[in-house]
């Protein structure tokens, strides 16, 4: 098999993974998350239910379809910082840029989308399962980034308070974009929130985690 035909398959493979995602969607929103079975989604998208579970295996993951990138998140931006950035000035800033960009990432999906998931106890459940696994990533990317001794809670307790930032702000995207308000108008409330988070943390971790190259 050449490259061509591996590159062909991965395309193939997006498409279809893409077009089913699609169509949950317009089902998840006309019928609410709950009510809505694997079954109508395989028919909509025209593929077989299986075809649906080997690319989506929890039908959460379907709504939820950014959550390898949303549980990554924070240590990578923690592994990417610039020689000299501690892991808040870069978890800050990279915060601040996905704010900016209306980032669905952190939460802006849209008044519809987030009602959607406020008024459904799976996701609801399920977002914090990721808040939980991007807390886990971060502690595990700030310990190898400093050295720490398997016994050092430092790089958890780091991550857990690092990560509340992220929890609270994202709540707070999803309630005010459930309510009706403008990504611009949430955008600048979630500025000013975000800058006073980091400031509150900058005592405690604004010398951790620094890269010294």
């Amino acid at each position: 098999m050449t490259s061509t035909d591996v590159g062909l398959r991965e395309l193939k493979k997006q498409e279809t993974r893409q077009l089913i995602s699609d169509h949950a969607t317009v089902l998840f929103i006309a019928k609410g998350f709950e009510e809505t079975t694997i079954a109508e989604i395989a028919a909509s998208a025209r593929v077989a239910k299986k075809t649906v579970t080997n690319y989506f295996p929890r039908k959460e993951d379907l709504a939820l379809d950014q959550h390898e990138e949303f549980t990554n998140g924070l240590a990578k931006a923690v592994g990417s910082r610039k020689a000299g950035e501690s892991a808040l000035a870069a978890l800050r800033h990279t915060f601040l840029d996905a704010v900016a960009e209306h980032s669905p990432v952190i939460g802006f999906t849209g008044p519809v989308f987030a009602k959607m998931v406020l008024e459904s106890p799976t996701l609801t459940a399920r977002l914090r399962e990721l808040h939980e696994l991007r807390e886990e990533a971060l502690a595990t990317q700030l310990a190898t980034e400093t050295g720490a001794a398997a016994d050092d809670v430092t790089p958890i307790m780091a991550a857990a308070e690092l990560n509340a930032i992220d929890r609270v702000l994202f709540r707070e995207v999803l309630r005010r974009s459930g309510a009706g308000e403008s990504n611009e108008d949430i955008a600048v409330a979630l500025t000013k929130a975000t800058k006073r988070a980091f400031e509150l943390l900058e005592p405690s971790f604004g010398d951790y985690a620094i890269r010294t190259e």
